[in-house]
């Protein structure tokens, strides 16, 4: 495969394009924003006006979307993509999805002979630029070997969660689990500011104890403590907290439909939908601690 129609170039997106470019193959490329595919020009992609016009030749699909509505919307229906791919095509959908949007999709492509996966991704914008992404793929496992040689140029790590529809619901459940650390980290460095320490001497100090995690290591919320992550440019250029909000929301509907109670889930996800009710609810998602520094959560 060497001929790739690559549809959504956003922040997580537009990265993953331009190493698919880096990568030597013939990328034709389609966003909604007229400026975002204007860019892409300069870095060689061929640039479509519509999502069905990147399908020209294209060997493999692949689409990076906000949310279900668009998944649907893009593939499905009498001018949906499905019925402009050709048979022998590779159709990979790396939005994070409702699970059963996931397996409608798949199941219209199966039936048009069209092979398709959900391989949504981790690692955030960091990843996507580096390459470095987790890959966490829906599907059957024949597919996933066919589609391999254009994950690897993307992403570091790839996993086979199941049949389809079982990439989103691992996804689900990491950025549940992302969320929940992520409220903590932002606690506990408020709490210590607030109670007179220094927040990065409290991260190191946390970094090598207990309450190690991802966020504080990797994506640390407090501003100043790292750098070139999202809270050291004033939580701009990462993952949306509306964005999270609606994967919790995935969550919750994932949580209700396997009858498996998530508590701490429920109450992140309050969390998050206070916070995007502000003005920093349109910035990355570990601006929760800009909240937390307002007084807008109580004890």
């Amino acid at each position: 495969m060497r001929r790739i129609a690559f549809i959504g170039l956003g922040n997580m997106g537009g990265p993953m394009a331009a190493n698919l470019l880096k990568a030597g193959f013939e990328v034709a490329v389609y966003d909604i924003q007229a400026s975002t595919r204007e860019r892409f020009k300069e870095l060689g992609a061929k640039v479509s006006e519509s999502a069905a016009a990147t399908l020209h030749n294209a060997d493999c699909v692949v689409s990076m979307l906000p949310a279900s509505a668009h998944v649907e919307a893009l593939y499905l229906g009498t001018d949906g993509l499905l019925s402009k791919i050709a048979p022998n095509a590779l159709v990979i959908d790396c939005s994070t999805i409702a699970p059963q949007s996931a397996r409608k999709v798949a199941t219209e492509a199966a039936r048009l002979g069209i092979t398709m996966i959900d391989a949504p991704v981790s690692g955030g914008t960091a990843g996507a630029t580096a390459g470095t992404l987790t890959f966490i793929v829906g599907g059957p496992l024949s597919a996933l070997e066919k589609a391999r040689p254009v994950l690897e140029k993307m992403g570091k790590n790839i996993f086979h969660a199941g049949e389809a529809g079982a990439g989103q619901v691992a996804k689900i459940c990491n950025n549940m689990l992302l969320a929940i650390h992520m409220a903590g980290t932002a606690e506990a460095l408020n709490l210590g500011v607030a109670s007179g320490l220094d927040p990065k001497v409290l991260s190191e100090i946390m970094q090598k104890s207990s309450g190690r995690n991802w966020s504080l290591e990797v994506y640390n919320p407090w501003p100043g403590v790292m750098e070139n992550v999202p809270s050291s440019r004033g939580y701009s250029g990462g993952f949306g907290s509306k964005l999270m909000l609606k994967d919790l929301g995935l969550a919750l509907e994932a949580s209700q439909s396997a009858g498996a109670a998530i508590p701490l889930g429920a109450k992140v996800e309050s969390l998050y939908a206070e916070h995007c009710q502000t003005e920093a609810g349109a910035q990355d998602f570990s601006s929760l601690l800009a909240s937390l520094r307002a007084g807008l959560f109580k004890s």
